[in-house]
């Protein structure tokens, strides 16, 4: 692996641990803590996200020269259907922990994300923008385009999509992470170039937001309570 592979590692983890000093400088200038959260996310992975392009910038003219990605209009059809079934995916992966694992639907970690976004709108511009780009650097670019060049797809795509899943911090929903995480990384083989899983994750992440950000705590108790009944229902028919 390159060294500066190594590098972009570094970076990505730097961002996302600088909340550590960059949070407490913001509060002891006067910011609330959710505001000051919010403003040191979107300046840490704006910068993160700003060198790593530019560390990327060998592989991107390597890219060119040997020309073995898609097209642009293969890369845009893929990025299209690409959402669709890393949906398809989410769906098979939530039957699969709710039926079989006996796990409630719904992330905290996306709810939490989310409140971050009602309090300070911005902090959108991370969830959809930045975060997709970093992840995909990170997970699929590197680590499964790494392991995949001295394996195979399957070995290559579960390491990435257990990393990818666990990066989340929510181990509940490992199931529904590594799934996305599997069909961003056959995004990824199919066109050859990152830019598809990119469009596509972003794409996804924008779905998310824009369908949570109207919902409050108690709509989402309710939705919550309105899928356990026809859990419940469903359960009483196959048994």
């Amino acid at each position: 692996m390159p060294s500066r592979y190594w590098y972009i590692i570094a970076i990505y983890i730097a961002a996302q641990l600088s909340s550590v000093i960059g949070v407490p400088l913001l509060m002891m200038v006067g910011m609330e803590k959710e505001i000051a959260i919010t403003s040191w996310a979107v300046f840490s992975f704006f910068v993160a996200t700003l060198i790593i392009v530019f560390m990327l910038k060998p592989d991107m003219k390597q890219a060119s020269e040997q020309r073995e990605r898609s097209s642009a209009g293969n890369i845009a059809l893929w990025s299209f259907l690409g959402v669709f079934l890393a949906y398809f995916a989410q769906m098979i992966a939530i039957l699969i922990e709710t039926f079989l694992l006996g796990i409630k639907p719904g992330s905290e970690n996306t709810q939490d994300l989310m409140e971050f976004a009602r309090v300070s709108p911005v902090f959108i511009i991370v969830m959809v923008l930045f975060a997709p780009i970093l992840e995909e650097v990170i997970f699929r670019k590197i680590i499964f385009g790494t392991i995949y060049k001295r394996t195979n797809f399957i070995v290559a795509v579960l390491v990435s999509a257990l990393a990818f899943a666990a990066s989340h911090f929510d181990f509940t929903h490992m199931v529904v992470y590594t799934a996305m995480g599997i069909v961003f990384a056959y995004l990824y083989v199919k066109t050859k170039s990152i830019i598809t899983p990119i469009i596509a994750h972003m794409a996804m992440n924008t779905v998310v937001v824009l369908g949570q950000y109207s919902l409050s705590e108690e709509d989402f108790k309710r939705m919550q309570e309105q899928f356990d009944q026809l859990q419940t229902i469903l359960g009483g028919f196959f048994l």
